[in-house]
């Protein structure tokens, strides 16, 4: 028996996902354990073992691999628990991370706030300037060495370093992509010094032009890496003395996973592991339907994520934003928010309801927890407006107190607006709606894409209670909820499906069209680099595929386009064509003519993707049909229309579904760890897989969040 588990970190609960080649299936849902996310990982395998009635330590003996979504590089940036890095730079430029290319007062924000500038700061700085030191030396950019390599001056400065407490040093130098024998050398060198510690070069971590998001790429590797090191470890050892036989996977944010022996040198990879998961369950299921456009969306506990797959594959982004600091590494295009079922709702100075990006997390939750929460929340106004049965939470394994919803929102809310509790309650779904559609429309449309032409996936232990809504507001063509096995750990299962994913790249700045044999050697060069890659995975392929991609620009121009290159040997036509690519491109991003072909094109960066494909993919199996009309369960109080109020709604257990079965709202379908709104006007149908299937007809909105007193508090993050 060959299992292959899926487990997915996030800020409220941690999901897991188990299949074997015969096609089982067992998933789990268990609190995260904030601060040692660990634990959490070792009860979400102790309850899919209880799911499969089997003991923990045979699920583990017989496990092929685990593929897990940390958030462990992600928090430690955002909290600032990061390892004390030291950084050798090129004599003259100790200060360009401090100069930030002069985006640092922007990058990542809304225009909103860009608009504001008097209170947009720079954020803190990634190093202190007493941990930053200049080498002499010097490559120019034609990779050619203009001063040798100052090798007492490296030395000197190493012991500065770790005299002043460095616990990791990251090695950014000039044209390093060009010539990296500096950046090398001076690794050799410190390791001299202190064998074993700690080193990033950015000719390995990002070899890429621009030196500015180079180094900051660079140093926040080394930020991470020691610490996801010291997680992956003790974890992997105690993986290993339950039982576990297989590997330990980390998913990475370019939508595929890597050994985690391998993960700490690339830590910065990571960055997105917890993002891109849903991503990626999207395109296996699409893949299943035969559907190739989907709009991926899933609602946690803490946030509220995007991403697309067009044409049967992820979106990526080869920049990220990270506290405003611009990262240079290629990522599935994931865009989040704080408006999860924790996000809390609150009354601004001003009288204006607002709802996220503060989020109560797993600890101490929403109110109706009762573990201490006194803010309202999403989910507390979910349960006042009757769509979550408070006996049936997490299969009723938890129960949720009514009363105590009621309270906070009545304190918090209701009073201080003015409104009825019931009111207020509906105000925030209103609310939450709204945003989640506003959000989904942005990276929709700034994509180039219609939205029509999509499917909406919703997933997440919150997301199937309002996708109806914001899926009805955007003009998605349906809404699929993927809500048989791999209902509300749908991320998990994503990285079950996943698939060994690594990416080399290097800039190789030119003119357009480059000449034919140049360019089929750079791509053969990064090729030959991922090949030793994937023999360092220590794992087996059924297949190894290689994508090439080049970003190019316009002349002069700072908009780059990344674009699919051809495989194997190229000629005139085929570079050709890697030009008229880039202009359909840029025509799609852009809009139609608003390119300058006269200007003529440049190469920026050469990019290869390789796909090593796991022998072990699980396969959902097909949903037993459906005998007849479905019979509710019984029916209770919701309200899902602030145009029509609360009325009379029909419950059904999804357990008693069959495919084949169809709903009309307003209904609610209640799964063990999800429930599905269906508002009046909403259609629904079982499909072969078990997955809920909706369909309506756009409806105008209205209500009270629409009325001008309610309005949106999440803040934007970009693909993190």
């Amino acid at each position: 028996m060959a299992y292959v588990i899926g487990i997915d970190i996030g800020g409220t609960f941690t999901d897991a996902f188990v299949a074997d080649q015969h096609g089982r299936l067992a998933a789990a849902k268990t609190p995260s354990t904030p601060p040692d996310f660990a634990d959490g990982f070792l009860n979400a395998i102790d309850e899919l073992a209880r799911e499969l009635d089997i003991p923990a330590g045979r699920l583990l003996g017989e496990t092929d691999y685990i593929v897990h979504g940390t958030t462990s590089t992600l928090n430690s940036l955002v909290t600032g628990d990061v390892a004390r890095v030291g950084f050798l730079t090129t004599r003259g430029h100790a200060d360009s991370i401090s100069i930030m290319n002069l985006e640092g007062r922007y990058a990542g924000l809304g225009s909103d706030a860009i608009q504001h500038m008097a209170r947009t700061a720079k954020p803190s700085a990634l190093v202190p300037r007493h941990l930053i030191k200049e080498i002499n030396e010097r490559i120019d950019y034609k990779g050619a060495v203009v001063v040798p390599l100052d090798e007492d001056g490296v030395r000197q400065a190493v012991r500065d370093l770790l005299a002043d407490g460095a616990e990791a040093i990251a090695v950014s130098l000039l044209w390093s992509f060009r010539n990296a024998a500096h950046e090398r050398r001076i690794r050799e060198l410190i390791h001299a010094e202190a064998p074993g510690l700690y080193v990033a070069l950015s000719s390995e971590v990002s070899p890429r032009i621009r030196e500015y998001s180079r180094s900051v790429t660079t140093i926040m590797n080394t930020q991470v890496g020691p610490r996801l090191d010291a997680y992956l470890r003790p974890l992997q050892a105690t993986l290993r003395e339950r039982g576990l036989t297989g590997s330990l996977l980390v998913m990475q944010g370019s939508g595929g996973c890597v050994s985690a022996d391998n993960a700490p040198a690339h830590a910065v990879t990571t960055i997105g592991s917890v993002l891109s998961g849903g991503v990626i369950g999207c395109t296996r299921m699409a893949e299943a339907l035969h559907s190739g456009n989907v709009i991926s969306t899933d609602m946690g506990g803490t946030t509220f994520l995007v991403g697309l797959v067009v044409d049967g594959a992820p979106a990526r982004t080869s920049n990220t934003v990270l506290n405003q600091y611009t990262i240079s590494t290629p990522m599935v295009d994931v865009h989040t928010i704080g408006a999860g079922g924790g996000a809390i709702a609150w009354v601004d100075p001003g009288g204006n309801l607002r709802v996220g990006p503060r989020s109560a997390g797993a600890r101490p939750g929403p109110a109706c927890y009762g573990e201490g929460g006194v803010e309202p929340t999403v989910t507390d106004a979910d349960l006042v407006l009757g769509i979550i049965n408070p006996d049936n939470f997490l299969g009723g394994r938890k129960k949720l107190d009514v009363t105590l919803a009621r309270k906070t929102i009545a304190e918090r809310l209701a009073k201080p607006l003015g409104l009825s509790v019931d009111e207020a309650a509906a105000a925030v779904y209103e609310i939450q709606n709204a945003q989640t559609a506003d959000l989904v429309r942005k990276v929709v449309v700034n994509s180039g894409q219609d939205p029509r032409d999509f499917s909406l996936y919703a997933f997440g232990g919150a997301g199937p209670m309002h996708c109806a809504s914001y899926a009805r507001d955007l003009g998605a063509r349906q809404v699929i909820v993927p809500i048989g096995a791999t209902a509300a750990v749908f991320s998990a299962y994503g990285l079950a499906t996943s698939d060994i994913v690594l990416t080399a790249e290097r800039s190789q700045p030119a003119e357009m069209p480059v000449d034919p044999a140049r360019l089929t050697e750079a791509f053969e060069s990064l090729e030959t680099e991922l090949a030793t890659r994937l023999a360092e995975q220590g794992l087996t392929f059924q297949t190894v595929h290689y994508e090439r991609e080049a970003d190019l620009r316009y002349t002069m121009q700072l908009a780059e386009v990344s674009t699919l290159v051809p495989n194997g040997s190229l000629d005139a036509a085929a570079v050709a064509g890697v030009g008229a690519e880039f202009q359909r491109r840029y025509d799609e991003l852009y809009g139609e003519g608003t390119g300058f072909p006269d200007a003529g094109l440049q190469l920026i960066t050469c990019r290869v993707r390789a796909t090593g494909t796991l022998a072990v993919r699980p396969e959902l199996p097909d949903h037993l049909p459906g005998d007849g009309t479905p019979i509710p369960s019984g029916t209770r109080n919701v309200l899902l229309d602030i145009t029509v109020g609360v009325q009379p709604t029909a419950i059904y257990d999804y357990q008693a579904l069959g495919a084949g079965h169809q709903i009309s709202g307003p209904a609610i379908v209640e799964a063990p760890t999800t429930t599905v709104a269906l508002p009046p006007g909403t259609h629904g149908v079982v499909d072969r897989l078990g997955n809920l299937v909706l369909t309506f007809a756009p409806a105008g909105s209205s209500g009270l969040a629409r009325a001008g007193s309610a309005t949106s508090g999440a803040s934007e993050k970009e693909s993190v």
